[in-house]
């Protein structure tokens, strides 16, 4: 049996309904049998697909994957309302109105770009350090402020004029919560709407087509194959250019000093602009391209993940 401490990636789990963010990671440390599990961008319980889960010195990245943007399939209901505006909670209010499917596509071009959105009751969100899904349950609604989010994509994929039930593709950034646009969307219809299933399809660069059920993990492990199922840290990071070192500058990363240019074989020379940077063939830090105080450009140590 492979040492916990052996285990260093990144492994892309497709997440079971009934299951949250954190059951997965607490069954995931008694497989690679370690405590050095954290997730990338959590998954309410009745949602299923992608959850990138970060182990070993891995888990200084997960906080990248819980910021970049997602993809998701989420299923709709028209005619009512629930309390945590998806159909695990109480319906709270019902409507006779009809919707046509032109209706629905119009609506949802207003939906692209830029714009706030006000957090559930029902979520993680704290407010005056409480969770407003602990307020929720106790019947306490609370002002809470509108946040800022993007969405890159949203699409019908198909409606059931009969029934009143559709499906969306939504692309959107960290932060966004579906079951609130579909909630929105009934809004803009007139209506009401629940989300009533929802799929996260990508998260970042991992697809849900390369992601491993927990059954499959649970066999990698009993058959001691588990680092075959792990990404490299830097896939996570493939977007951003990459930098070889020289011995002599992978010694001022160590020490936590800039490196000159001559040191970092494809540095880019732009400020502000974040790396992969390797050394020995491995992928040891990301850097970050800035400014001298005496003038020029160095690369400087930005997060390490060893």
């Amino acid at each position: 049996m492979k040492a916990g401490f052996d285990y260093n990636g990144i492994l892309i789990v497709d997440k079971p309904a009934g299951f949250t963010s954190h059951d997965v990671v607490a069954k995931l440390r008694g497989m690679f049998k370690t405590r050095r599990i954290g997730h990338g961008g959590t998954l309410d319980p009745m949602a299923t697909g992608v959850l990138p889960v970060f182990i070993g010195g891995a888990t200084k990245a997960a906080d990248y994957a819980a910021a970049q943007d997602k993809s998701y399939r989420a299923g709709f209901q028209l005619g009512f309302a629930t309390d945590t505006q998806d159909i695990t909670g109480s319906v709270v209010r019902r409507s006779d109105i009809r919707v046509e499917e032109a209706a629905v596509r119009a609506a949802l071009a207003r939906f692209e770009g830029k714009q706030t959105q006000l957090p559930p009751m029902y979520s993680a969100v704290q407010v005056n350090g409480k969770r407003l899904y602990d307020l929720a349950r106790k019947g306490i609604e609370v002002e809470r402020p509108a946040r800022e989010i993007s969405l890159s994509r949203i699409a019908l994929e198909r409606f059931d004029g009969d029934a009143q039930k559709g499906t969306l593709l939504i692309t959107c950034s960290k932060g966004t919560y579906v079951r609130t646009i579909v909630h929105d969307l009934g809004v803009r219809l007139g209506t009401f709407a629940a989300m009533d299933s929802l799929t996260r399809t990508r998260s970042g660069a991992y697809p849900l087509e390369e992601a491993s059920s927990l059954e499959a993990v649970q066999q990698a492990a009993d058959e001691g194959r588990l680092a075959a199922l792990l990404r490299p840290t830097d896939s996570l990071f493939l977007d951003y250019p990459a930098v070889t070192l020289d011995e002599a500058g992978w010694k001022r990363a160590q020490n936590g000093a800039f490196i000159d240019f001559t040191h970092a074989a494809g540095c880019p020379r732009e400020r502000g602009t974040l790396c992969r940077v390797y050394y020995g063939g491995a992928f040891q830090l990301l850097g970050r391209v800035d400014t001298l105080q005496k003038g020029g450009f160095a690369l400087f140590v930005h997060k390490n993940f060893r």
